[in-house]
């Protein structure tokens, strides 16, 4: 059996649905649905059990030996409460992989890139402690799941139990289905629906991946046990954001303009550095699968699942 907290947000129903292609059945999803649409992420997946937060230690009690891999994406995080963003990212975290760890389970999570704050200490992705204090994230999020991957450097350190594989994924700007319900989507979903937030400079440059992309990562870290490690999932090459807009007007065959009006005060800050993932470590690591650029991304994206009414995976 395989354990997928935050199975019912964007990341984690892709997963679902890939090992599920797989042959993986019974699968267990912790998250909190709410009021809103997160439940339309599971609703083609035949999982074997859905239970929010608070239900997780008395099913880790209860399933024993037969969870054979957690990955941790995460946990409906209440919009921005921080509060709840930390038990989610950091302690919620920290219990899973202390259990991993007791009980030799495989354990992978999802960081973020906000852990790299605004690009100006580089995007390597060096589980050191001292290449990680050096980070200053710059949103809440990212400073939660940066806290945990502190946390793990120094348990790696100081050679404290582990579980037999474990590997945290610093995700990088990813778009694809199901993340409909999200309050702030990916930048060529935003594009689609006319509502990108003003002022973003044409000129920035941004690393975006698509899900699936993210996906093959994760299953190839599944089939490759020797593997542990703090990895970027990126495609390596950043893109301007006019060239993003372009890619999204190409496959929409219709005009897609930026918004203008930038003010410092806008929601678009949070673009106005770029990113671009160092691919060194996870290349290193054996992994040799391509990634597609944002030109066939967007297009597969906008084809086969935006034009048919932002149809689910």
């Amino acid at each position: 059996m395989i354990l997928v907290t935050g199975g019912a947000g964007f990341v984690g129903s892709n997963l679902i649905a890939g090992l599920e292609a797989r042959g993986h059945r019974g699968i267990a999803v912790c998250d909190r649905l709410g009021a809103g649409a997160r439940w339309r992420n599971l609703a083609r997946r035949a999982v074997g059990t859905v239970f929010p937060p608070e239900r997780l230690n008395g099913f880790l009690d209860e399933a024993g030996g037969a969870v054979e891999a957690v990955y941790h994406i995460g946990l409906h995080e209440g919009g921005w409460d921080v509060d709840r963003m930390l038990e989610a990212n950091y302690h919620a975290a920290a219990a899973l992989w202390a259990w991993c760890a007791a009980n030799g389970v495989r354990f992978f999570w999802a960081s973020t890139a906000e852990t790299y704050g605004d690009g100006s200490a580089g995007f390597d992705d060096d589980i050191h402690e001292a290449a990680l204090a050096r980070l200053v994230p710059s949103t809440a999020r990212g400073w939660a799941k940066h806290l945990f991957d502190r946390a793990v450097a120094r348990t790696i350190a100081a050679g404290s139990p582990r579980p037999p594989q474990w590997a945290g994924l610093k995700l990088f700007d990813v778009y694809g289905p199901n993340e409909y319900h999200k309050d702030e989507p990916s930048l060529p979903l935003m594009l689609w629906r006319g509502t990108a937030p003003p002022g973003l400079d044409p000129g920035t440059r941004r690393d975006l991946v698509w899900i699936g992309d993210c996906l093959a990562v994760m299953l190839w870290l599944l089939d490759n046990e020797e593997v542990s490690g703090l990895f970027n999932v990126g495609t390596g090459q950043s893109r301007r954001i006019d060239e993003i807009a372009a890619a999204v007007g190409a496959a929409a065959c219709r005009e897609v303009e930026l918004p203008a009006g930038a003010t410092p005060e806008t929601p678009c800050a949070r673009y106005r550095h770029s990113t671009e993932a160092r691919m060194r470590r996870l290349r290193s690591a054996g992994y040799d699968g391509a990634f597609l650029t944002i030109e066939d991304g967007i297009a597969h994206y906008v084809g086969e699942f935006l034009s048919r009414g932002e149809a689910h995976l």
